[in-house]
């Protein structure tokens, strides 16, 4: 009889100490079809490998679904292409075709990494392209909404505090538990997709509350102010902290939006900053001793005008005035800096020498088109992608010179592209250089 059945069970290939709730099992055991068992067996070689003991119920995913291996590389495991077969392969980790009937869990999408108005600016080009729009069909197919974007939270998907999500994209993460109050770990590609199909994550690191607890303390000396300066702090502290979480004391002026969006990106960008916070605008730091809770502070740093000075050298590396691409949007704009960047274009033109590519999501670029914006944009010879992200432009010339007012553009466009001069500066620096063709940018 089912009431009979325990609520907890311990399942047959978890010999350690994970337990499995009755759905749980259930699933396991292919009693809800396959495509969840096959999930439920990922996530418990997840569980175990982690050392999670049990399993919580989430309601909110984010995915990734356009990080697939070149289309060469791709034919050669799923030489049909088939999206049920690539989707069994590459989200799922299995040869045996898996096909899903509906996601479990409210799962939204990050960007698929192609805009398909232009093909030929992103690598992989009209293939991938297609590519891309069969994934995102099938991502409907399956209940995922296909929000597109990096920064879920600014198009629809915006956890409440404590709510236990299971998302993937290392600054969504960082946003997600440090400034909305949400919980969740770094996900991948797998275990979000599983997460997906089952509800289910492992109670586990950001989902503790005990884990969550600041150990170490940074004294802000050099006040941040705009976003660049968000970035540089949190860029030095990603290189510095590993998997630590600082509690920032001293911040004197309280960060806008955007700028706690650059904050998280840049602390994920060289290092795994996936919490921290800053005393009297997080949530979970109305107070020092809430931040740290029972964990010991291990360690201060402090940060002054010699550090900002010297992660500003060491995210600027051209020795060219000359610039030949600049890159905004890394994370997604929102719509407020793409409002602000058409300002700065109104009755200007791109210098002829110079490509702007700036990235967003596709819900904000319809309010740009209905309000104006993308007309000026346009106008000013800027282009706008949608659903894409600046890392899989096609970028041909090793030699070119970038700026971007993104510390993670300028961080990972070297390896993505193979171009080795980047600038870094404010906004207001990049649009200048992609008007004159060169670079003033410098520290203020």
């Amino acid at each position: 009889m089912i009431s009979d059945i325990p609520d907890t069970l311990t399942s047959p290939r978890a010999a350690g100490t994970l337990r499995l709730g009755r759905d749980e099992q259930e699933m396991l055991d292919g009693k809800q079809g396959p495509a969840r068992a096959k999930a439920m067996e990922l996530l418990v070689r997840y569980a175990e490998g982690l050392g999670a003991e049990s399993f919580v119920d989430t309601n909110n995913v984010t995915l990734i679904a356009g990080t697939l291996p070149d289309i060469a590389v791709l034919r050669k495991a799923v030489p049909s292409l088939d999206i049920d077969a690539v989707a069994s392969k590459f989200y799922l980790g299995s040869d045996e075709v898996v096909v899903v009937d509906k996601v479990k869990a409210f799962t939204t999408s990050n960007a698929t990494h192609r805009d398909q108005k232009y093909p030929d600016l992103q690598r992989g080009g009209a293939e991938a392209c297609e590519l891309m729009r069969r994934i995102e069909a099938y991502l409907k197919r399956i209940g995922v909404i296909n929000l597109l974007t990096c920064t879920p939270y600014q198009s629809g998907n915006t956890p409440s505090k404590g709510e236990h999500c299971a998302w993937i994209e290392s600054s969504a993460q960082a946003f997600c538990n440090s400034v909305l109050g949400a919980r969740t770990n770094i996900e991948g590609q797998h275990s979000s997709f599983a997460s997906a199909l089952t509800g289910k994550t492992p109670l586990w690191g950001m989902h503790l509350d005990e884990n969550r607890h600041a150990n170490v303390r940074v004294e802000v000396e050099a006040q941040p102010v705009s976003a660049q300066d968000w970035y540089l702090m949190g860029y030095h502290f990603g290189t510095q902290l590993g998997q630590d979480i600082p509690v920032y004391t001293g911040v004197q002026r309280t960060p806008g939006r955007y700028s706690l969006i650059a904050f998280s990106a840049a602390g994920m960008t060289p290092g795994s900053v996936v919490m921290y916070h800053i005393i009297g605008v997080t949530p979970e730091a109305a107070t020092l001793e809430q931040a740290c809770g029972n964990r010991r502070i291990e360690r201060v740093l402090g940060y002054g005008p010699r550090e900002r000075a010297q992660v500003y050298e060491r995210l600027n590396r051209s020795d060219k005035d000359e610039v030949d691409i600049v890159i905004l949007g890394c994370p997604h704009y929102g719509l407020e800096q793409m409002k602000t960047v058409a300002s700065m274009l109104e009755g200007k033109r791109i210098h002829g020498n110079v490509a702007l590519y700036i990235t967003t999501m596709r819900s904000v670029k319809a309010v740009l088109d209905r309000e104006g914006y993308s007309d000026t944009l346009s106008a000013a010879g800027a282009i706008v992608l949608e659903d894409s992200c600046g890392l899989v432009l096609n970028i041909m010339d090793p030699s070119a010179v970038v700026a971007s007012d993104s510390a993670k553009m300028v961080h990972y466009v070297p390896g993505t592209t193979g171009v080795s001069k980047v600038w870094f500066g404010t906004t207001q620096e990049c649009v200048d250089a992609a008007i004159t063709g060169k670079w003033r940018g410098t520290l203020k």
